[in-house]
């Protein structure tokens, strides 16, 4: 049989689609270890701690849940309840119920609360609508969706229904945290993830708390523990609390693709949509950035926060979430150049921002007026109307400029050093061109500032040096006749005269 019944016991016929009937009673005796309500309010009040949140998984894998079914409400009498054959699930069935037949999957299991069970009806039951109605898939559940998660600063206030509002990021369960699942639940959880382990402080299921991390791998390898968590990482439990006052990082930045895969982001309608640091979608409202000394405290600023500002009746739309991240810095707003912590708030609301913005201011004022007994040095925020407080981004001006200044000394020592040891040699500067140019062109300017017309070279005339074997070819004493035709025009050289004359003698 590949079914399993825990607390009571289980009839059925291992063929899926033969109409199975299932009874089940409970004694006292069987039912010891199910936790009841007063054991879990007990529980809770034994774990009591200021270092760390917690969060609650909302999904369940109850009988009981309609959402987990296709059509939204509970099999009833008339009804056939019908679970996937393939599908691997613990189910919590907290009361008696009615069916007209149960199909189950070829390996699972019921959790039985007291006095629960399930029993054929004449099929006669009023207000049931006779048809067949289907177990959801559940395999859908994911560990790092931030919706299906609740945050809270104390157990009580996850019973009153406190939750707190965080970035995306941070609705996880950071490795700091308490997780808690609901003590008359059962579930199914994805822990697939960009690393082998996901770390937390502590595991709550069934009332049961663990901490110790052999503990919690045993019960991993249970068939319960392995149709509760399965993917490709595991869930570890035993990590070390915050032991910082000032704040720790969450942790789930590795896995942020992951978790903003889950994300569906509404359309904003402010005029500067704002982008939180560990967010996945812009929002509209404020952001306050803190630079805090070492004497913060950042759960102790939490709750003033809350009970300063949240707890008024004109801030009862706002939300805010409130955590250190680690933001690079960036030297001329795009030379990365380190890293700083600071403390980011995220004021939002329903209003476009300007409630948020009011209250970003208030918090702003409280920072400047009491910033040394807070452990708050400076205190600035953005605004998603466009507006920014004066403070915001002059530390990083002021940081960027005294960087910029040093990194230029830096440079220049850097290059007399290198010049001195001769590592680095000054390339001598090139020759000044000549300016001869300059005086042939004055020397050819006519007096209207234009070139003067020379016409062209005769080598004959213009240029003796060119013939200096006949030096006697220029004297004055020889004389050139030229003749003229009536078709021709041509030059009597005397030279070559002389030379026919001493010819023809």
């Amino acid at each position: 049989m590949g079914f399993k019944l825990l607390g009571g016991c289980l009839c059925l016929s291992q063929d899926y689609n033969t109409k199975s009937i299932l009874t089940a009673h409970l004694t006292s005796s069987e039912t010891s270890n199910v936790p009841t309500t007063v054991d879990m309010l007990l529980f809770l009040c034994l774990i009591c701690t200021a270092d760390a949140l917690y969060k609650q998984w909302i999904p369940d894998t109850n009988f009981e849940n309609g959402t987990n079914w296709d059509r939204g409400v509970v099999p009833c009498g008339n009804s056939v309840a019908d679970f996937a054959a393939e599908k691997k699930v613990s189910v919590f069935v907290e009361t008696a119920h009615a069916v007209k037949e149960l199909r189950l999957p070829i390996f699972g299991e019921f959790i039985f609360n007291s006095g629960a069970g399930f029993f054929v009806s004449s099929g006669n039951e009023p207000g049931c609508e006779s048809s067949t109605i289907k177990f959801k898939n559940p395999d859908s559940s994911k560990w790092f969706d931030p919706s299906l998660w609740q945050s809270a600063a104390t157990q009580d206030d996850l019973l009153n229904k406190n939750f707190l509002f965080s970035v995306h990021e941070e609705s996880i369960p950071c490795k700091y945290d308490n997780v808690i699942f609901k003590p008359s639940s059962s579930f199914k959880v994805d822990t697939s993830s960009n690393q082998a382990q996901i770390p937390v402080r502590s595991v709550s299921i069934f009332g049961k708390k663990f901490q110790d991390g052999g503990e919690f791998s045993q019960y991993l390898q249970t068939q319960t523990g392995q149709l509760q968590f399965y993917g490709s990482s595991s869930v570890t439990v035993g990590a070390p609390s915050c032991e910082d006052p000032t704040g720790c990082a969450c942790g789930n930045s590795a896995n942020h693709q992951r978790i903003c895969g889950t994300v569906t982001c509404s359309p904003t309608s402010c005029k500067k949509p704002l982008f939180p640091m560990g967010h996945c979608c812009e929002v509209c409202g404020a952001i306050v950035t803190l630079q805090y000394a070492p004497n913060f405290q950042l759960e102790t600023y939490r709750q003033r926060i809350q009970h300063l500002f949240l707890a008024l009746p004109k801030y009862k739309s706002v939300q805010a979430g409130m955590s250190k991240v680690i933001k690079p810095i960036r030297l001329m707003d795009f030379i990365p150049f380190g890293t700083e912590a600071e403390i980011q708030v995220v004021v939002v609301d329903k209003d476009k921002g300007f409630q948020a913005e009011a209250l970003a201011r208030e918090i702003v004022k409280d920072a400047n007026s009491h910033g040394s007994n807070l452990g708050i040095v400076e205190a600035g925020f953005q605004a998603s109307s466009g507006n920014n407080s004066d403070q915001s981004g002059k530390a990083g001006m002021i940081v960027g400029v005294i960087f910029g200044v040093l990194l230029m000394l830096t440079l220049v020592i850097t290059l007399v050093v290198l010049v001195n040891k001769r590592v680095v040699r000054i390339p001598s500067l090139p020759p000044m061109p000549s300016m001869s140019w300059l005086r042939r062109r004055s020397d050819s300017t006519g007096e209207l500032g234009g070139p003067l017309d020379q016409g062209f070279d005769n080598p004959m005339f213009d240029k003796p040096s060119v013939l200096p074997e006949l030096p006697s070819l220029y004297a004055p004493e020889i004389n050139m006749s030229i003749s003229m035709g009536q078709s021709q025009v041509h030059f009597v050289n005397p030279v070559y005269d002389e030379k026919e004359t001493d010819f023809n003698a």
